[in-house]
């Protein structure tokens, strides 16, 4: 018998799985309403697409430097000026191969094995996850109402020794946010304890009230992930992004080098025209937004009264410790008798989680309102 790694021996991504279920429904001829999944409904700009076009037309598409080119470098870079009024400069920018990329590259560059990194729990798995494949170990910090679904400092005191943190604002899957006064009161805490901060920042520009804080208006320390998947509507197209502190520069290239050569050629050379098409992009807000207010109108009336904030991304995190405590079983069941996917809670929280459910509210509103509908009749 060969060896397998242990770094293979993590858990699921169990949205992937119940995605799979669905796809096999699907295929059987069975309708799925998908709330399930994490990406937007619709495709990417319309500006994207014809960038990509000429791009084909036009370019070789060959390697490029394994930071980025310097064109998407410079227009990330322009977003931070023009959306949050900070001159970050491009040199400090980092194209990865989605934010997943950025993760691997950021943990791998920031810690080493046996490290100890706190996130909080409900949170995105990938975190847990890829960093035990890579052995660092997850510090897991429960929340809930009480701290709005975020980190406090008298909970990182709790936590023991710690060499990292990650937080996200709007958060995964919760959508809860840090405002400014909390994120640099963290922020303070980190610098002077030694603990790198990540900001995970991909759900910026889908919030419903405030705006979202970035980590690098209270730090120059922390190193921030965003990603053209959400706000952009671009998941397939593989693209996000880091801004990392100068120290950490050449050793991230390094390692995307090795890695990953580049972020894929012909997403960079589409996306610099994402940046111009925010009048399509906040239609798309504005749909998510209708789609928030429905179910916040008509999940209570289906039993779901206990939900998460969701101030900012497109989900809503819910209690059905009324109805289940084996939220997986629940949610197959559901799928099952009437077509509407959804993902069980033990994806974001292994302790807590058998009691709690996210329901994506990302796709066309028609889908949201029927599943909606069917949520209630089924009520169990």
């Amino acid at each position: 018998m060969l060896k397998l790694a242990r770094r293979g021996a993590i858990p699921p991504f169990f949205v992937m799985e119940v995605m799979r279920a669905a796809a096999e429904r699907e295929q059987a001829g069975g309708e799925v309403l998908h709330l399930e999944v994490g990406q937007p409904a619709t495709s990417a700009p319309a500006g994207v697409v014809e960038a990509a076009r000429m791009a084909l037309t036009n370019e070789r598409l060959g390697y490029v430097g394994a930071l980025g080119t310097p064109a998407l470098r410079a227009a990330i870079a322009r977003h931070y000026r023009d959306h949050y009024h900070l001159e970050v400069p491009a040199g400090r920018v980092v194209v990865t191969t989605g934010s997943s990329g950025g993760f691997v590259l950021a943990f791998l560059a920031a810690f080493d094995a046996g490290d100890r990194v706190a996130m909080v729990a409900p949170g995105y798995p990938c975190y847990r996850n890829i960093l035990t494949a890579l052995g660092v170990v997850p510090v897991e910090i429960p929340v809930g109402p009480d701290t709005g679904f975020q980190p406090t400092p008298a909970l990182l005191d709790a936590a023991g020794p710690l060499d990292g943190l990650v937080v996200a604002s709007p958060a995964n899957p919760t959508g809860s946010m840090i405002g400014r006064t909390a994120l640099k009161d963290l922020a303070g805490v980190c610098a002077d304890r030694g603990i790198r901060l990540i900001s995970d920042e991909i759900y910026h520009g889908i919030t419903y009230g405030e705006a979202a804080v970035t980590a690098l208006e209270v730090t120059g320390d922390a190193i921030v992930v965003n990603s053209f998947s959400k706000y952009f509507s671009m998941t397939g197209w593989r693209l996000g992004w880091l801004v990392v502190p100068e120290p950490l520069l050449r050793p991230i290239e390094c390692l995307a080098q090795n890695l990953f050569i580049s972020a894929p050629t012909l997403s960079q050379m589409a996306a610099c025209a994402a940046f111009d098409c925010r009048n399509e992009l906040d239609g798309h807000v504005a749909r998510y937004a209708r789609n928030r207010a429905l179910l916040l109108e008509e999940l209570p009336k289906a039993g779901f009264d206990r939900l998460a904030p969701a101030e900012g991304a497109f989900y809503l995190y819910a209690d059905v410790s009324r109805q289940t405590d084996d939220s997986e079983a629940w949610c197959r069941q559901l799928l099952a008798e009437t077509g509407v996917a959804i993902t069980p809670g033990i994806d974001f929280d292994p302790v807590r989680g058998r009691r709690f459910v996210r329901i994506s509210f990302a796709g066309a509103h028609e889908t949201i309102a029927e599943a909606a509908r069917r949520l209630r009749s089924w009520r169990r």
